[in-house]
């Protein structure tokens, strides 16, 4: 086992790392910008180390401190978390050059299964269902047009390097096609630095369905249940949970089952989940794999009992998994509410000081958070502050559950989501399970 990881991240995930290390014996090295030199995660951590600026570019995102910092204190492992530099190939690979295990996949699987063309081209190969589309990148903007007439509109432009909904575009007809190639483009060059997008059909109004998988590196792969992550805005997820209302278990074990076949085709390790789209008729689509720790983890941890964070560490350090797929038990209802320091009417940033905090507790209530009363919420990171996950016998009590830990959340001094997450538990279509990634824009209508 590591003696010592270093945590390349800040805030909830960053704890949430500390803990389960101090829960198995690893010492932590917290990384810190200078601006988080107060953060909860220094402070829990056995070191810490200042990085740079508040910047990311230069903080969180500096490859050479990074390295640098785990060279300094002596450490043998890094644990990139999730965002920044967690499905950075480069990082990874770096990693390893300088005797340093990446806790996650490899670099390998990172490269190819980041690239959503080959994705797609690897887990056609397999027999898994993918949406009618393209098998590369477009070339030409009548190349493109050709592709979508004869496939047939809605389509969906995506970057080959994209992810979390940039580089993104749903087009209705032919009219909008030429425009919103060529803003998916400029988009995806801005946030990957690649302009490259490709077709595929849209699937409209699905349900966004995800199955945990996790893999070590003698060859075992399981997947852990699923998670339905359909109340999004603008392709980002804002609630999420598990299991998937309306997936049957005949359903979950094929989707399981395809997604340890896409696993095993790519030699995975470590945790990652693959994406599907599931539509009204129970069909379900590959749609990409994210190769990391999720946000939305804590649900498969509650319904399972399985520490992934923990699991992610044994893995990275070579053991082989502790249990197999019979072990693996699905027990009650998980939903996990994404709290933000924004307007919940317009989901502007908040950022500002906290000046009175109070989390909620009680049965089956758990709060990932790294804020605190006095805290200052600061403006140059992602506005997610905490998350609110519950737990309970089955869906309906969860929701009840959910709803009562709102009511008791107290965060002043900023704006949070918080209201917005009492109103989405208290409406009788999500209370009825009929949700998909349309819901919220009906929901706002």
């Amino acid at each position: 086992m590591f003696r010592k990881i270093l945590i390349a991240n800040r805030g909830e995930i960053a704890i949430r790392i500390i803990r389960a290390c101090k829960e198995i014996g690893v010492k932590t090295v917290a990384v810190h910008s200078d601006v988080d030199a107060d953060s909860l995660h220094v402070k829990l951590a056995d070191e810490s180390i200042c990085i740079g600026p508040a910047a990311s570019a230069g903080s969180y995102l500096n490859v050479k401190a990074i390295i640098s910092a785990a060279e300094v204190t002596d450490a043998d492992a890094i644990h990139p978390g999730y965002g920044f530099l967690a499905e950075n190939a480069e990082f990874a690979e770096i990693c390893g050059q300088c005797g340093l295990t990446f806790i996650g996949p490899t670099a390998e699987n990172m490269h190819l299964m980041g690239d959503k063309i080959r994705a797609r081209q690897t887990v056609a190969a397999v027999g898994v269902p993918i949406l009618p589309g393209t098998s590369e990148a477009v070339r030409s903007l009548e190349e493109a047009e050709a592709v979508a007439a004869q496939i047939g509109y809605p389509v969906i432009i995506k970057a080959t390097a994209g992810g979390g909904g940039r580089g993104m575009k749903v087009v209705h007809s032919s009219e909008e096609f030429a425009n919103a190639l060529a803003t998916a483009s400029s988009e995806a060059q801005n946030a990957f630095g690649n302009p490259d997008v490709y077709l595929e059909k849209y699937c409209v109004n699905p349900r966004h369905v995800e199955v945990q998988l996790l893999a070590d590196q003698c060859g075992n792969v399981v997947y852990i249940g699923e998670r339905d992550c359909s109340i999004q805005r603008r392709h980002q997820k804002l609630i999420e949970e598990s299991p998937c209302p309306v997936i049957t278990q005949e359903l979950r074990e094929r989707m399981g089952a395809a997604a340890v076949a896409i696993a095993r085709a790519v030699h995975y390790t470590n945790v990652g989940t693959a994406e599907f789209l599931l539509d009204a008729d129970g069909n379900f689509y590959f749609m990409e794999m994210n190769t990391r720790i999720q946000v939305e983890h804590p649900v498969t941890e509650m319904i399972t009992g399985i520490d992934l964070v923990r699991e992610q560490i044994y893995a990275a350090a070579g053991y082989p998994l502790r249990f197999t797929q019979n072990d693996i038990q699905l027990r009650g209802h998980a939903i996990e509410c994404r709290i933000n320091a924004e307007d919940p009417e317009r989901f502007v940033p908040s950022p500002g000081k906290i000046d009175g905090y109070h989390q909620p507790g009680g049965l089956g209530v758990r709060v990932e958070s790294a804020i605190y009363d006095q805290y200052t919420v600061l403006p140059y990171y992602d506005s997610l502050i905490a998350k609110l996950i519950v737990h309970a016998d089955n869906r309906e009590e969860a929701i009840r559950r959910m709803s009562r830990a709102l009511d008791e959340y107290i965060i002043e001094g900023i704006k949070t989501t918080i209201p917005f997450h009492q109103k989405i538990m208290a409406n009788h279509e999500f209370q009825e399970g009929k949700v998909d990634v349309g819901f919220l824009e009906r929901f706002s209508g």
